[in-house]
């Protein structure tokens, strides 16, 4: 017998994150790396738990190997539940059809019969590729108890929006809003418009309508099967009543390599702008607790965060380390982003760089350039050697092959 739900939540995390370049040629967006020992995945799969939902599904679709080990049980966020819990949910062949997500929409349309099993009254839709900290029973509330007038009925839709700046509305669906947050105009990154409501990715739906949609959404075959594109079109076109509920924490698309490195770099300081050691609303992660860093002699760190089992015998400034890092003698990294089981070899110095894991950067090598010289971000693919005395310029995509050329012409 399967225990009833008030709220199910639908995570979206089988996109493909090219953006991200060399991170994501082998894993999907959600399992990449951030903060030194998380997933960008944790961010949503622990709102989740501490928001009181427990049972989510997770649509993976791209490259889903690493995110299906990392997921697991789901032990690390308390969602090994015997009922509910969380469920990896991939593409599959049912009796009527086969075929990849053709899109977000058509994503939980596949899945509705995982929905229809804990009968829930609401369905929480999220994008598992967005670093934030969100009580969603708040949200859930605002959809139950709207601020419409004379209106006791729930809504229809409710969605997550934040204020961006003008400038970058053109990113973002943007949602015109009354005085009391009833949506009365949505546009997909338009080129210009007056609100700077952006849509955070994050829906909340009465079931029965989202069940309508989705299926009629489906029997169109000139649809793009998009949330974005169709189905909240289609709703606000039909008048159904759908609200934006302002949400005013940090939240960050992370994309890009330009806007993962500022997230990374939002962790640092005495007061950051997210601050994940805050135990009232914990981040949990799958992470295998290694023995504490250590700083030998001559070490020097600042304002940096430094995972568990790094060895730090050179300098760290301004930068994250992910778990099992280890910079040697005379060695300096600045400003970038490193992940775990790589090593920095004795007198190199790493500028302004994202550095993927189990990389070894030899003696004596130069990656990227000191910030406020740099052209862009360095990214320095995962499994690689980079031979001693190697010269990687600044906004260079070093895989294996580039490595090699770059080390031919330093000789």
């Amino acid at each position: 017998m399967i225990k009833k739900q008030e709220c199910v939540a639908m995570l979206l995390a089988g996109g493909q994150g090219s953006r991200l370049k060399l991170l994501t040629e082998k894993t999907a967006k959600p399992a990449v790396t951030f903060g030194g020992k998380y997933r960008i995945i944790d961010f949503p799969l622990s709102n989740c738990v501490n928001s009181g939902i427990e049972t989510v599904g997770v649509l993976t679709q791209y490259q889903p190997l690493a995110l299906n080990e990392y997921i697991g049980n789901g032990r690390p966020w308390d969602l090994d539940r015997a009922w509910g819990g969380v469920m990896v949910l991939p593409p599959y062949q049912a009796s009527k059809h086969s075929d990849w997500y053709k899109g977000t929409a058509n994503a939980i349309y596949q899945n509705l019969n995982f929905i229809r099993r804990y009968d829930p009254e609401y369905v929480l839709v999220l994008s598992g590729d967005h670093i934030y900290k969100m009580d969603y029973r708040a949200m859930l509330s605002a959809h139950k108890k709207n601020n419409a007038e004379h209106v006791l009925n729930d809504a229809d839709c409710t969605i997550a929006v934040i204020n961006v700046p003008k400038e970058e509305t053109s990113r973002f669906g943007i949602m015109s809003t009354y005085h009391n947050e009833m949506i009365y105009k949505f546009e997909e990154k338009p080129k210009s418009t007056d609100s700077t409501k952006a849509s955070m990715g994050v829906y909340i739906f009465s079931t029965a309508k989202l069940i309508k949609y989705l299926e009629e959404d489906e029997a169109n075959p000139e649809s793009e099967n998009d949330f974005g594109k169709n189905v909240i079109p289609a709703m606000l076109k039909n008048g159904e009543r759908m609200f934006a509920y302002p949400f005013e924490g940090y939240w960050k698309d992370v994309g890009t390599l330009d806007s993962l490195w500022e997230a990374n770099m939002d962790l640092l300081g005495e007061n950051p702008k997210l601050d994940l050691r805050d135990l009232r609303w914990r981040i949990s992660s799958r992470n295998n607790a290694d023995p504490p860093h250590f700083a030998g002699d001559g070490a020097k760190i600042t304002n940096s965060m430094v995972t568990e089992g790094c060895e730090i015998y050179g300098t760290v400034e301004n930068s994250v380390l992910g778990s099992d890092v280890r910079i040697e003698k005379g060695a300096v990294v600045r400003d970038s982003v490193i992940f775990g089981n790589v090593t920095v070899g004795a007198g190199s110095a790493v500028d302004y760089s994202i550095v993927d894991s189990d990389t070894v950067i030899g003696s004596g090598c130069r990656v990227g350039v000191r910030k406020d010289a740099s052209r862009g971000i360095t990214l320095v693919g995962g499994g690689l050697n980079v031979p001693d005395g190697c010269v990687i310029p600044d906004k260079t995509n070093a895989d294996e092959a580039a490595v090699k050329e770059l080390a031919a012409a330093t000789v």
